[in-house]
């Protein structure tokens, strides 16, 4: 086996594929509609369900951190756990706090900009090729909880305070998606920035996705179980972790 071949074998995060980014939005849709279902459908409330899904998001990052290789299924649990997390943490500061979705919107991306930061200052990358160490992984799924939940934020406040709508905020930001996509492979803009602006946008769009499932149809939603709607998300996104391909990204040099 090459020293190439060994270092990706231990890479424990997937390759940024097309199928990366339909589950990523997938699981995003399902962590608005799984954080409803249980903040407000369980009537468990937003402090007491980011509790819970704190705890579920700490156990699996353990887990990911113990792994001995990419484990397709056990990192997008993971993943799918901070959107819960970040759906009812973001729910909590912008309701129950009362800093509003301005408000938690401006601290979020502080948070998330600060870890980025941080995360650069300690190992010297940000790329997601570079996660091969346990500080790194610290780092990488800190800074995905902070990104999650502040993609809830913002998707509300372009929802509701931006007056968009949810299918209207779809629009914008899968838009957005779409520029990302063509700097991508039309420029020389940064892989790393390019990812991570990616991964930070997929997740409005799957806030605003899922309060359109669920929301009530007076307020511009679908009106939809959201327990069935997180089931039929969950089922979805298996078929896709059997279908599409799922590769550990390879080993930064």
């Amino acid at each position: 086996m090459t020293s190439h071949s060994i270092e990706s074998a231990l890479a424990k995060v997937p390759e940024a594929t097309l199928g990366f980014w339909l589950i990523k939005i997938a699981a995003t849709t399902l962590g608005e509609t799984a954080g409803d279902a249980a903040s407000m459908s369980l009537h468990l409330g937003y402090l007491a369900a980011t509790a819970a899904f704190a705890v579920v998001f700490a156990v699996l990052v353990l887990a990911q951190m113990r792994a001995d290789r990419f484990r397709p299924l056990l990192y997008w649990s993971t993943i799918i756990a901070t959107t819960t997390v970040g759906t009812t943490l973001a729910d909590f500061a912008d309701r129950s706090l009362g800093i509003g979705y301005a408000g938690g919107t401006s601290l979020l991306l502080a948070l998330l900009c600060l870890s980025l930061w941080l995360w650069r200052r300690t190992t010297g990358s940000v790329a997601v090729a570079s996660v091969q160490s346990g500080q790194a992984e610290v780092f990488y799924w800190v800074t995905i909880m902070f990104s999650q939940t502040l993609g809830t934020a913002l998707g509300d406040w372009s929802a509701d305070t931006a007056g968009l709508g949810y299918l209207g905020a779809a629009w914008l930001f899968g838009l957005a998606l779409v520029v990302v996509a063509l700097l991508y492979w039309r420029t020389a803009v940064s892989r790393t920035a390019l990812f991570w602006t990616a991964f930070i946008l997929t997740r409005p769009l799957g806030a605003v996705l899922g309060d359109f499932l669920d929301k009530p149809i007076a307020a511009g939603g679908l009106e939809l179980s959201r327990f069935a709607a997180s089931a039929v998300l969950i089922g979805g996104i298996v078929i896709a972790l059997r279908l599409l391909p799922q590769r550990a990204a390879a080993a930064a040099h």
